[in-house]
């Protein structure tokens, strides 16, 4: 990943930013900063405020309290300066299915005011970088769901934005077109992009995010490198499997805390993750009598049951009824 100075100011700044609708308090004095050129996942079960954190950040509601700065504009006072600067793939797709490919990026051309030749050569350039030029003069409505979604954010990408929020941006795609969309993810990163991402798939987070906070009933709970994160969460172990029986009693004796299986001749050890654990259980053991060694250490699966008290849902599969009002493309792509 590309390494960053702490001189670049920081792409989001957020202090106390609350909002409720009615009796519901959605957003309860969340703060977090968005370094630039970074990927931010913000995770969370259904409701929990992602996407209205998304709708503030994108000047499409007002917060009732607290600061928001996006790439050094304040939401409530420069919604407009912040629109022409950002990106927004929402959860559902902005795509026209009576148009083109083609057609669709070059509409986005006109909206963002290109001149129409610079517009069709921004609109050629992103079908070739997404892998649509075979597709480009067809119509959108003939897409698979993995072109369908590389197109929306090909349209995103019209006007070269500096921020890019993705909400739920994997939602419905199998795996391989999941894998294609975190490379292109990758790429903008490579390129300097900020990315702030909303997503239920902890993979994804895992996979792309250089920070990670959970929100849970309107409270950021926790925040940290994916890394950092899965340290706080305790069931790390080293599984240790023995050549003999007799091997694996002599061991689970010495080593505190160890577990043994006489059945799969494993002995269990507890691990925090960390390197300098690791090296001192390595040098307790007798190599010769040692047949394979396994680390398992929790992933923001078990962080995210630890932090919020069950496991994320998918997106296809919640239910219609939510605390948060929908996303919506109000806002200039």
């Amino acid at each position: 990943m590309t390494t960053h100075t702490a001189a670049q100011a920081p792409a989001i700044e957020v202090t106390d930013l609350r909002k409720s609708f009615e009796d519901n308090h959605v957003l309860q004095g969340i703060e977090l900063t968005v370094p630039a050129g970074t990927v931010y996942a913000l995770l969370g079960p259904n409701g929990a405020g992602k996407t209205t954190a998304v709708r503030i950040l994108t000047t499409l509601i007002s917060g009732d309290a607290g600061t928001a700065t996006v790439l050094g504009h304040d939401v409530s006072t420069e919604p407009d300066a912040i629109r022409l600067r950002i990106g927004v793939t929402g959860q559902f797709s902005a795509i026209d299915e009576l148009l083109t490919g083609r057609e669709n990026l070059q509409l986005m051309a006109d909206l963002n005011h290109l001149p129409r030749r610079q517009g069709r050569a921004r609109a050629q350039e992103l079908l070739e970088r997404f892998d649509l030029v075979d597709a480009a003069d067809r119509g959108a409505a003939t897409y698979s769901g993995g072109m369908k979604r590389r197109l929306d954010l090909a349209m995103t990408l019209v006007s070269s934005p500096r921020l890019i929020f993705l909400d739920e941006p994997s939602t419905g795609l199998d795996p391989r077109s999941r894998r294609e969309l975190w490379q292109i993810i990758r790429e903008l990163i490579n390129e300097g992009v900020t990315i702030f991402l909303t997503t239920q798939y902890l993979e994804e987070a895992d996979e792309l995010a250089h920070k990670v906070g959970v929100l849970d009933r309107g409270t950021l709970v926790a925040e940290g490198t994916p890394a950092e994160l899965k340290r706080r969460v305790p069931g790390g172990r080293v599984d240790v499997t023995y050549v003999d029986p007799v091997a694996l009693s002599t061991a689970a004796g010495a080593i505190a805390g160890a577990t043994a299986d006489l059945e799969s001749l494993t002995l269990s050890v507890p691990h925090d993750g960390t390197l300098g654990a690791l090296q001192e259980l390595v040098g307790r053991l007798d190599s010769e009598a040692v047949a394979s060694l396994e680390v398992h250490t929790p992933d923001l699966d078990d962080v995210f049951l630890a932090l919020t008290g069950h496991r994320p849902q998918p997106a296809e599969e919640r239910p219609e009824n939510t605390t948060e009002a929908p996303m919506t493309e109000e806002v200039a792509r």
